[in-house]
């Protein structure tokens, strides 16, 4: 059990799991399903990407955001609630253009290992809990070839 709440103000340090300033804190996890809490300041982001094994569900909590997918960009604000499937088609990328703070859940599966694509940054990563050769967890990112 634990005592995790959406309305923290303690976050994890060093930890910008958005890519974009966000601040960031893991909620609950279990084997295969978890919860991170982020809140988005005016100008932050979180990187336009999309899973191969993980399901996403965007919850948001407070405050407003554009939410970017393949059908291209729309608002969210409260209450709103965004179910991202995997690949391509469960692409997504939010971005705070406001004045205020937008506060989000993401709900996801917790699949391992775990494939990321990142096609705004031509970068693919591989992602697993276990040690690699490296002798760290698994965790690399491919940049792809730039054209011409």
């Amino acid at each position: 059990m634990s005592d995790d709440n959406v309305w923290t103000e303690e976050w994890d340090e060093g930890e910008d799991w958005s890519g974009g300033g966000a601040k960031a804190r893991r909620l609950s996890r279990a084997d295969q399903l978890g919860a991170t809490l982020y809140e988005l300041g005016p100008g932050n982001f979180a990187v336009y990407h999309f899973h191969h094994a993980a399901e996403e569900l965007l919850v948001v909590l407070d405050g407003s955001m554009t939410l970017k997918t393949e059908e291209g960009e729309r608002r969210v604000e409260r209450g709103d609630v965004v179910l991202f499937p995997v690949g391509p088609a469960g692409a997504h990328g939010f971005r705070n253009d406001g004045e205020g703070t937008c506060r989000y859940l993401m709900v996801s599966t917790h699949p391992a290992p775990e494939v990321v694509e990142y096609p705004e940054l031509g970068q693919i990563t591989a992602q697993g809990p276990s040690g690699s050769q490296t002798g760290e967890r698994l965790w690399l990112v491919y940049d792809l070839p730039k054209d011409g």
